[in-house]
């Protein structure tokens, strides 16, 4: 009994443990599925330790192939290279076969092209020694034309003789160069001389003397058209022409006429510029230390109109502000009287005249 409890104790804990289980039947059958993927599994581990085998192998003939090709690509370049000065085509890096049979099928055809052109560079060899021939001919003919003794290498004969020629060359070209230094020379002293034999004649008594009035006259000349531009607004210049005066019209188109041809008030004008010219170049002119110190102008306004008045009064006003010479004035004319800052007014009775300051 105690022997029956135990083993029914033991069914029943064997029955928990059995409960869901599969049946002898499924368990044969996933046994023999078990078998057979073991075997499955055996036959891939042979599969794949032959793939590697054959992985091996092929990695290795890649290897070969690539270095074959590499080789193959530093042949071809080798071989492109030593025809590079004949210009080959340019070529495609991808694939080598390609290349070959392009550079292989250039050069043929260069080949039967140069082998075509051989028969003409031929006839131009023979042609140029026939040339060359006919040129050492005529250097012979020349040489002895020369004078020159014959030589067994013309060229170096050619070669002396050029030099020689050079040597006398340089020395001709400098003897040229020495005769214009003194074709120069020559019209330098020439030039010289001239000016000396026309400075002989100026310095003679009365050619000096008519060159240096002539020369006073154009300063005094230039000095009064310049005043007279300012008192004429612009409108006249004075010029001078063998001892004749004239003045240029600006306000004509630049007419050149006669000082005789002027109105009173432009006279005026034209003989105040000369008075006023001569007045500041005095000092130059003279052979001493002299200075005009004081001007007087006499008359001569009433026949100027009131705007020519004016600017005479003004240029007459700018004159006296310098403080470089004294202006004296002479006038009937009270509008230009006014105009100036000190004044002698003379004044007559039936007996005798008084002279009265006014002004400033």
């Amino acid at each position: 009994r105690a022997q029956h409890d135990q083993l029914h104790g033991r069914l029943t804990e064997l029955a928990g443990q059995l409960a869901g289980a599969a049946t002898p039947t499924a368990l044969r059958d996933q046994l023999a599925e078990h078998a057979r993927l073991r075997q499955a599994l055996d036959e891939a581990a042979v599969a794949v330790r032959t793939g590697r085998d054959a992985a091996r192998r092929a990695r290795g003939s890649a290897d070969t192939a690539e270095e074959r090709l590499r080789a193959a690509w530093r042949d071809f370049d080798t071989t492109r290279d030593g025809l590079a000065r004949f210009g080959p085509p340019a070529t495609d890096r991808d694939d080598v076969a390609a290349a070959w049979t392009a550079l292989v099928g250039w050069a043929g055809a260069q080949a039967r092209q140069r082998q075509v052109d051989r028969d003409g560079l031929v006839a131009a060899v023979t042609e140029a020694q026939s040339a060359a021939e006919a040129v050492e001919d005529r250097i012979g003919g020349l040489l002895t034309a020369a004078g020159l003794p014959p030589a067994d290498d013309p060229a170096q004969a050619v070669a002396v003789a050029a030099e020689r020629a050079g040597a006398d060359l340089r020395r001709i070209t400098e003897r040229r160069t020495q005769a214009v230094e003194l074709r120069e020379q020559r019209a330098e002293h020439e030039r010289q001389a001239r000016t000396a034999r026309a400075l002989a004649g100026h310095l003679r008594a009365n050619n000096f003397e008519r060159w240096l009035l002539a020369e006073a006259l154009d300063l005094l000349v230039d000095g009064a058209s310049r005043i007279l531009r300012e008192l004429s607004q612009g409108q006249y210049d004075l010029v001078h022409d063998k001892g004749e005066f004239f003045v240029v019209d600006h306000h004509d188109a630049g007419l050149r006429r006669g000082v005789r041809t002027l109105s009173g008030g432009e006279t005026f004008q034209a003989s105040l510029a000369l008075a006023l010219a001569l007045s500041e170049q005095l000092a130059g002119m003279s052979t001493t230390a002299a200075s005009l110190e004081s001007i007087v102008l006499d008359e001569g306004f009433g026949t100027l109109d009131a705007a020519t008045l004016d600017i005479v009064a003004a240029t007459l006003e700018s004159l006296a502000a310098r403080g470089d010479r004294m202006v004296g004035v002479v006038t009937h004319v009270p509008a230009l009287a006014e105009r100036i800052p000190v004044r002698f007014e003379v004044r007559k009775d039936a007996r005798t005249a008084h002279v009265e300051r006014t002004g400033r």
